[in-house]
Parts: structure tokens; sequence; C-alpha cells
């Protein structure tokens, strides 16, 4: 599919103009050019980031009839066995995952989903002819013609959806990459959930769910292993790519690590960090980067350019949670940075999730109740940490992969016991993703694999940083008074400053504002 994409539409109506609106909202998801299909029911329209098929791979893509389009944001890693599996019985025009997963449409209809191993929402209009210049329908008919809309398991790509009316009053179901797109017109908007599929003919249907295994016994060594040779084998898929491919480098566990597995698999890899100078993260990236042979870049953040791109870094996220938005600021800058190198990035989200490496996961003394958190905080990634970095990739037409998040991973990940994630160390403390330390510790060394973990905003100085930049903003703030104004538990002046921000980059921010996650809620404090 084309990576860093966006797709937009509507079914119910013809109007060519509003989808067209809509993917103006978009627009900097692909920089590479956009395609629009106007069908007898429905308009589907699409953004491109070139990434597979540079030349020949521009969307909407038809069938052999010409009677199904579709439009897709993401990556099929998989798509090179799908496509083998289908050139015998279908003619293929790109070289394009996208049209793999028409085909393979065809074929499997709602089932296609479930065949498909890596990050993706996309759009088929399927059937009922096709309009001409003037939205008028062709053969065909619109009984006939069903939209189905598709998002992968963990929701590693955005994918919204609303009812409103066209610019004839007609009712119409709406979707498009990122809220923005819907907001200013729509009347209801909600989160398209992750692991689902929807058929205007027969609704939503659940195709995935995280694993609820239980963890399976292996010797120590065992699990070490198990989980080295998955995650080598999901950086490796996920640097499927015509375009260079990087990795965000904090000097981290997670970047360090898949920096160090790509780095034999690439003729060149380049690594990108940032926070101020002299922070843990630059310093410890530095170290990695010689270590591993990459090319290696870095920014430094000032409180001036902070403060000016924080509008633009919040109107992106779509969010005004405090802790995502202090996570946003650096991931805004690396990307940045990173997008005057590659068109797609290796970055580390999931980890966390998957290892215990979050501070509160410390206090969960139950290894079945920590088993069982870290499963839900998974399950939870695609409205917080996956949020943030789609919209602070995209905004700068960069993709982010993720390959901790590969279904495959994710299961071998569940498959290890909670006492081999959070380990009592010799000191009496708890060393926290222990066993992802041990599957990696001739990767690096060992002052990075068994360096403590402090989370991105932290580690690459932005906390302090903010304490500085906004105090001349916050001071005397009426909190209370701010809550009774705005009706929503903003939990300090500093997340109160981040919703006036959010507020003020809509014309109508309340649908923004209701689809807002809470790091605290999904993170328990």
């Amino acid at each position: 599919m084309h990576p860093m994409c966006g797709i937009a539409g509507i079914w119910g109506s013809c109007d060519r103009a509003l989808v067209e609106r809509m993917m103006r909202e978009i627009a900097h998801r692909g920089p590479d050019g956009s395609g629009i299909h106007v069908g007898s029911a429905g308009v589907i329209g699409h953004r491109r980031l070139a990434i597979m098929d540079p030349d020949g791979g521009a969307q909407p893509l038809y069938d052999e009839s010409g009677d199904s389009a579709i439009v897709a944001n993401g990556e099929i890693y998989n798509f090179p066995d799908l496509r083998a599996s289908l050139v015998d019985r279908h003619t293929f025009v790109t070289t394009s995952d996208t049209e793999a997963v028409l085909h393979l449409f065809e074929e499997r209809a709602d089932a296609t989903p479930l065949a498909l191993d890596g990050m993706f929402a996309f759009a088929v209009a399927d059937g009922g002819g096709i309009t001409d210049a003037g939205g008028h329908a062709g053969a065909g008919s619109d009984s006939l013609a069903r939209l189905f809309l598709a998002r992968d398991p963990i929701g590693i790509k955005p994918l919204y959806y609303g009812r409103g009316l066209d610019g004839a009053g007609r009712p119409v179901l709406a979707f498009a990459s990122e809220l923005k797109a819907l907001a200013d017109w729509v009347d209801e908007l909600e989160e398209f959930p992750a692991g689902t599929s929807f058929d205007s003919r027969s609704g939503f249907a659940r195709y995935y769910e995280v694993p609820r295994g239980l963890p399976v016994e292996r010797t120590p060594d065992e699990h070490a292993r198990v989980i080295r040779e998955g995650l080598e084998a999901a950086v490796v898929s996920h640097l499927m790519s015509d375009v260079p491919v990087g990795a965000f480098l904090s000097g981290g566990l997670d970047s360090s690590v898949l920096a160090a597995l790509a780095r034999p698999h690439v003729a060149e890899l380049h690594t990108f960090s940032v926070g101020l100078p002299g922070s843990p993260d630059v310093m410890a990236a530095r170290r990695v980067a010689a270590h591993i042979g990459s090319i290696h870049h870095e920014f430094l953040m000032t409180v001036d350019e902070v403060i000016e791109k924080l509008p633009e870094i919040v109107h992106a996220l779509e969010s005004f949670d405090q802790d995502l938005v202090r996570s946003a600021i650096p991931t805004y800058f690396c990307s940045r940075m990173a997008a005057d190198h590659v068109k797609v990035i290796l970055t580390g989200e999931g980890a966390d999730e998957l290892f215990a490496g979050y501070a509160y996961h410390k206090s969960i003394g139950d290894p079945a109740v920590l088993h069982r958190e870290l499963r839900r905080s998974v399950a939870a990634l695609h409205h917080i940490n996956l949020q943030r970095v789609d919209r602070l990739t995209m905004v700068h037409g960069l993709e982010g992969r993720v390959p901790f998040l590969d279904t495959r991973f994710i299961e071998l990940a569940l498959s290890v016991p909670p006492e081999l994630k959070m380990v009592a160390a010799d000191d009496g403390g708890l060393v926290e993703k222990w066993i992802l330390r041990k599957a990696c510790e001739d990767l690096l060394p060992a002052d990075i694999v068994w360096r403590t973990k402090e989370q991105f905003d932290e580690g690459s100085g932005t906390v302090q940083l903010l304490g500085d930049a906004l105090a001349p903003l916050v001071d005397g703030f009426d909190l209370e008074g701010y809550r009774a104004t705005c009706r929503q538990p903003v939990r300090s002046a500093e997340e109160a400053f981040y919703h006036q921000l959010l507020s003020a980059g809509y014309a109508r921010p309340e649908l923004i504002l209701s689809n807002v996650a809470r790091w605290t809620d999904d993170r328990h404090g």
C-alpha cells in the first residue's frame, strides 16, 4: 500500500466536492499525489506518499472489470506471497501491495483482513457501476453496491467514521484517516475500532483480538531465543520498501535493539535522535550509533522553537492529553529531521506494553494481574501512542513502522511469563523488560542493554524544557474556573493550555475533544 497516506470517502451520495474538501484537510499525509473514485453509491479518495512502486502505484486502483475500486493507507508485509498466490488468476498492472489486497477481496470478500500481515486502513467501493463526470450513475445498481472498510489488528493505521449531510442535504456515512477531515461537518464522529471491518450491507465485524492465552512454560534461555528470533523476523519484514528506511534512536533499549537488528540488513541505516544538549537520550544514542555503525543525525531542541511549534504539534496530534503532548514534542522534531533523509522510519512503540516497561508495572505484585494488564494496554495503544506516532510522522510525510506490534510477535511476547519480564535485581529493586534485555544483550554495550528505563519525554529533556517554557504562560492560571467552563477533566494548568490550543485549531472542536483518549485512564496513573 502506500504506507503513509490518507484516505477519505462518503457512502450514500456522489458529492465529489465534499470528499475533495475532506482530502484537503489530510493533504499532508500524501504529498506525492491524489486520486478519487466516484461510484454509483459513494465517493472514495486518496492522498499518496509513494513507498511501494513509486512510479506505478497511484490510487484508486481498480479490479479487472473496473467495477470495484480500492484506496488504502498502510503496508502489507506479506504482499509478495499474496501476489504470488493471486497472479495466476488475476491481471496485475502495478507492483503495489494495495492491488494484491483488491484482488484478494475479489476472492475472499469479508475474510480479506485476516489474510493481511501488516498495518492498514482501506476502503473498497465494490460494484454498482461508475458514474460519469457529472456524477450520474452508469451501468449497475445502487442496491448492488457496497462499501467495505477495514483497519489493522492493533490500529497502527488510523481510521475514523461519522454521519452527516452532504452538500445537498442527503445523509451519508463518512470516513477518513484523521478527525480533522470530518469534524467540521459531521454530526457524529467516532474512532473506527482496531481489528474490525465494516460492510455497508451487514455492519461491523471483529476479526482480531489481542491473544488471551496464558504464558507458555519454557526455560528462560528458550524464551530469550524465541523472543530474539521473533523480533528479528519482524524487523526484517518491516524493512520492505522501495525507498530509504531509517530508525528513531533514543538510546533506550527498545529503539536501540531495533536499530541494531536492522543494521545488518540494509546497506546504510540512518538513525535519528532528539533532545536537549547533554540529555541522557542524546548521549546514549551517540554511543549506540557508533556501536552499530549507523549514519547518525541529532536535533537539539530549544525553548523558543518548542513554544513556537506547540500549536502545530497539538493540532497534528488531535489530542490535549498532557502525557501524549509531552511525548509528541520530541517525536515532531525527530520526524521533521528524519524526513530530510528517509521516507520510512522504525520506532519502538509496543515494547513497554509487551514487556512491562512502565514505572506503574512495578507496583503490580500479582503476575496474573500484570499479564492481563499488559494485554489490555497493547489493545489500547491505537488511540494513545500509536496515534502520536502516526500523526507526528505523517505531518512530515514520513511513515512510522512498529515491529514490536507485528501480530506474530505480540503472540510470542505474551507467551512469556510476567515473572521473566519484571525481575528482582541484586540491589533489591526490579529490572523491567528483563527477558527482552536478555534476548538482545549481545547486540549492544552492556550499559545500554541494562540502562534504566526513562520515558521519551523524560530522557529527551522535554519535561524539563516544558517546565521552563510554560511557567510564564500558566502561572496564576485559574484551573478550577477553566474546568467549569470547558466541562472536561483537565488535570493541570499545563493540560488546560494544550486544551486551549486544540480547541483554537478547529471551528467545531467538540467532536475532536470528545475523541481524545486519556493516557492516565489507560495507564492507571
